[in-house]
C-alpha cells in the first residue's frame, strides 16, 4: 500500500517541527546560561545578600538558616554559606552580609571559622563597600564573653566596613538577643511578617533507668540515664546529636547532652557528670536527673541535630573516635551506629581519671573489641600511673598509626573537655599531621570536634 503525502502538508509539518526544534533549544540554551550564572555568582561570591554562620554545635547555623529562609520569603535573595567558606575575594564583591558568629570557649573561634580567623583576618582588605549586621552567640560564664564575635566586629571595621546596625550579643541564646536580632532583619527584608522561629516543643519523656558508673571514683558521680518518649513515638536522630533537658526550676535554660545511643534502640541514653557550684551545691539540671528525679518521672526534653559532629560523608571511612570523661557518649553513639551497621575500622582513645573505678562501657569496649568493631583502643587513666598520663600523650606515642589512617582517608572525632583535653589533643594533632593538614581536614569535615 503508497501513501500520497500532499506537498504542502509536507513543508508545513517540517516548518512546524523546526519551530519546536528551535524552541527547545533556545529553553536549553537559556537553562544552560542560567546555570552557568549561578555558578559563577556562586564562585565569585555575588549576589544580594550572604548570610555566613560560625558555629560550634549548630545554634548559629540553624539561626542562620532560619535567617537566610527569612529573607528568602520576603523576596530578597540571600544564600547561606560557613565562615570557612567565605574568602577574601568574594568579601572585596559582596556589599551586604550577615554574620552570626559563636565563641568557642575563652574566645576562640568555632572550628568551622578557624580557616578564616587565621588567613582572611589577617589580610587588609579594601572593604568600605560592605554593609553588615553581626549576631554574636556566647556563654557569660566564660571570662572573654563573645570574643571571636567582638573580634570579627573590630576587624571589619578596621578594614572599613560599615554597620547596618550594633552588634547584638546574645547570652547562650538569650531569647530578647534574637528577638532584636529578627526585629532588625525584619527592617531589612522590609515586611513585618517573619516566620515562626521557635524551635520544636519540648516534650515529655519518661526516665526508666539510672545507673551510677564511678562508684568509688575521686570525681563526681558520672551516670548512665535512658528515656523514653511518654507517648511512645520516638522522633529520629543520627549519631553525634544533642539533645535538650528543661529542668524544674530554671526553665529558660535548657541543658544540652550528647546523645549515647542511635534510633533504633528505642531510647535515648545519657551520660552525665554531677556539677557542683562554687558553694558544693549540685547543678540544676545534672542535680535533678542524677539526684532527684525517680525512675517513672517525666522529663521535658527535645532532640537537636548537630550537623558538625554527625558522620554524614564519613560514614564509610575509618573513624579516629578520641574523648575523655563523659565525652564517652559522643564517641559511643558513632560505635553504635557503626556497630549496627558493621562498618570498620575504628580506633578508640578515651581518657580518665582511674581504670577501676572511671572507665565506662568496659565490657561493651571489650565486646566491641573481640568482634573486631575496635580495630584498637588507647586508654589514659591519668591517676594510674607516677606520672600524670592524657590522651594527646597517647596519640603522641602512636602518631605514625595516625598518620597511616588519616593516608588511607581517616576521619577524626574529638568528645569532651574543652580546657586541657581538647586543647591537648589539637596541638598534638597539629604537631603529629601538620597545623596545614589539620585545617584541612576541619575544612572538609574529617576533623570534628563536640566539646565543652
Amino acid at each position: 500500500m503508497s501513501i500520497n503525502a500532499d506537498p504542502l502538508r509536507l513543508l508545513t509539518a517540517a516548518a512546524l517541527l523546526f519551530v519546536y526544534c528551535f524552541m527547545c533549544a533556545m529553553i536549553v540554551r537559556t537553562q544552560i546560561r542560567l546555570a552557568a550564572g549561578r555558578r559563577k555568582s556562586a564562585h565569585s561570591g555575588t549576589g544580594d545578600w550572604i548570610v555566613a554562620f560560625a558555629s560550634q554545635t549548630g545554634t548559629a547555623e540553624d539561626l542562620a538558616r532560619q535567617t537566610a529562609d527569612t529573607l528568602q520569603l520576603a523576596g530578597v535573595p540571600a544564600r547561606i554559606c560557613s565562615l570557612s567558606d567565605l574568602d577574601a575575594g568574594m568579601l572585596t564583591k559582596t556589599e551586604r552580609i550577615l554574620f552570626l558568629a559563636s565563641t568557642y570557649g575563652e574566645g576562640d573561634p568555632p572550628d568551622n571559622a578557624a580557616f578564616f580567623a587565621g588567613r582572611v583576618m589577617s589580610l587588609d582588605l579594601p572593604l568600605a563597600h560592605l554593609h553588615y549586621g553581626l549576631l554574636a552567640l556566647g556563654d557569660s560564664s566564660y571570662t572573654n564573653f563573645c570574643g571571636f564575635a567582638r573580634m570579627l566586629d573590630q576587624w571589619l571595621q578596621r578594614q572599613g566596613a560599615r554597620v547596618l546596625f550594633n552588634r547584638i550579643e546574645a547570652d547562650r541564646a538569650d531569647p530578647e538577643a534574637i528577638g532584636n536580632w529578627r526585629q532588625h532583619l525584619s527592617h531589612l527584608a522590609g515586611t513585618s511578617d517573619l516566620p515562626d522561629w521557635s524551635g520544636p516543643d519540648f516534650g515529655d519523656w519518661r526516665l526508666v533507668e539510672r545507673r551510677l558508673l564511678n562508684a568509688g571514683s575521686v570525681g563526681e558521680p558520672v551516670y548512665h540515664i535512658e528515656l523514653e518518649p511518654v507517648d511512645a513515638v520516638l522522633p529520629e536522630w543520627q549519631s553525634g546529636d544533642l539533645v535538650q533537658v528543661l529542668a524544674p526550676g530554671d526553665p529558660e535554660q535548657p541543658r544540652e547532652y550528647s546523645i549515647a545511643s542511635v534510633a533504633e534502640e528505642g531510647r535515648v541514653h545519657l551520660l552525665i557528670r554531677l556539677h557542683r557550684r562554687a558553694d558544693g551545691s549540685p547543678g540544676v539540671a545534672s542535680g535533678w536527673l542524677g539526684l532527684n528525679a525517680s525512675c517513672g518521672d517525666t522529663v521535658k526534653m527535645r532532640l537537636r541535630s548537630h550537623p558538625r559532629f554527625r558522620l554524614e560523608n564519613n560514614v564509610q571511612r575509618p573513624l579516629v573516635l578520641i574523648g575523655n570523661g563523659t565525652g564517652m557518649a559522643g564517641l559511643r553513639g558513632h560505635l553504635r551506629s557503626r556497630a549496627g551497621k558493621g562498618i570498620t575500622p575504628n580506633w578508640l582513645i578515651f581518657g580518665e581519671r582511674n581504670a577501676a573505678n572511671d572507665f565506662y562501657y568496659r565490657e561493651e569496649i571489650a565486646g566491641w573489641q573481640a568482634n573486631g568493631l575496635l580495630e584498637r583502643v588507647d586508654l589514659a587513666f591519668s591517676r594510674d600511673t607516677q606520672q600524670r598520663c592524657y590522651v594527646q600523650d597517647r596519640l603522641a606515642e602512636a602518631g605514625d598509626t595516625l598518620r597511616a589512617w588519616v593516608e588511607r582517608g581517616a576521619a577524626i572525632y574529638v568528645c569532651g573537655s574543652l580546657k586541657g583535653m581538647a586543647a591537648g589533643v589539637d596541638e598534638m594533632l597539629a604537631g603529629i599531621l601538620g597545623r596545614e593538614m589539620l585545617d584541612e581536614l576541619s575544612n572538609t569535615g574529617r576533623y570534628r570536634r563536640d566539646v565543652y
